[in-house]
């Protein structure tokens, strides 16, 4: 059983003590769901101000959903469609201020206003995307884009 209590006054210290955490969750751990599962449970448990935190895996050329937190979700996303789509055609982060406002965007969760997808990738390939939903409009700055760019560095090794 762990029990991590993960509050930091800024977004550096969160980030950082978020990694921490998430290395000992997923050290010796070989089963990708499994890191997946834990991965997305320390994320919404420790990140402020989010109602969905989990993966679309990639599977044959299409986003099939992954372990997540939060209400229930689209199974499938085909590469270019939505916010998690284009995340994965173009291998880019994408941060939404205002996904009504996003051209294509699905709504699997009315209450999601912003939205940040970091593509988790190794040798070039797409393995899965991260994807993180919130109520509050521009919830995502630069400073939580790094900090889940260096997750999603971090699960690369795990998944």
């Amino acid at each position: 059983m762990h029990d991590f209590t993960i509050t930091a006054d800024d977004k550096p210290t969160l980030y950082s003590d978020l990694a921490a955490a998430l290395k000992g969750l997923v050290a010796g751990e070989p089963d990708p769901i499994a890191n997946m599962a834990n991965a997305a449970a320390l994320i919404f448990e420790s990140v402020p101000g989010l109602n969905w935190a989990g993966f679309y895996r990639n599977v044959g050329g299409e986003l099939v959903l992954g372990p997540f937190q939060g209400r229930p979700a689209c199974i499938r996303i085909a590469f270019g469609q939505g916010v998690c789509g284009a995340a994965a055609a173009t291998l880019k982060v994408q941060r939404v201020d205002d996904v009504h406002s996003f051209p294509g965007h699905i709504a699997c969760d009315a209450a999601s206003v912003s939205e940040l997808v970091v593509p988790i990738v190794r040798d070039g390939h797409l393995i899965a995307v991260l994807d993180l939903d919130s109520p509050d409009a521009a919830r995502f700055d630069e400073e939580d884009e790094a900090g889940f760019v260096a997750i999603a560095s971090l699960l690369v090794k795990a998944l």
